[in-house]
């Protein structure tokens, strides 16, 4: 059984390694950008991040206590911008599933925590970002209903 829970810092080793794992999937598909191995946060920040309420950090665990997986959230809100409405939003900064625990459902479980966490929560809409070199990632997150807000573009003009 899946159990999803708010991240604390004895979490902190596995969900750093979940990390590294994120990066090599984006390291092999765009090693132009990535660097790979490495993670975008260290212990400290990620102690920071677990503690602030704006910036929820879920992880899946199975019966022995053991993370298969993370979702990295960050509450976004444009109060008195002249363009944007002043929706709130929560913003999917990352999720991994654990290489040795995909197809299990622990992605879905995620998922559907932040649903249910943004739902309850009084967010208007749930957004993130998918590289498309991460064409697994997509196609999970169109299975769980996700449909394109925007789309960013590139066109690489340099050597490396």
């Amino acid at each position: 059984m899946n159990t999803v829970r708010r991240a604390n810092e004895t979490d902190i080793d596995s969900i750093l390694k979940l990390l590294i794992q994120v990066d090599m999937v984006h390291h092999n598909g765009r090693p132009d950008i990535f660097k790979g191995p490495a993670t975008k946060y260290n212990a400290a920040e990620l102690k920071d991040i677990i503690a602030d309420d704006t910036t929820p950090v879920f992880v899946c665990v199975n019966e022995s206590g053991e993370i298969m997986g993370h979702a990295f959230c960050i509450h976004q809100q444009h109060v008195g911008n002249s363009v944007l409405t002043d929706i709130k939003t929560l913003y999917i900064d990352d999720i991994c599933v654990d290489e040795n625990f995909r197809k299990m459902g622990v992605g879905k479980s995620l998922y559907e925590h932040v649903i249910k966490y943004a739902k309850e929560s009084g967010f208007y809409n749930v957004t993130l970002n998918v590289w498309s070199c991460n064409p697994g990632a997509l196609k999970f997150y169109e299975t769980m209903g996700l449909k394109p807000q925007k789309i960013g573009m590139e066109t690489i003009i340099g050597d490396i």
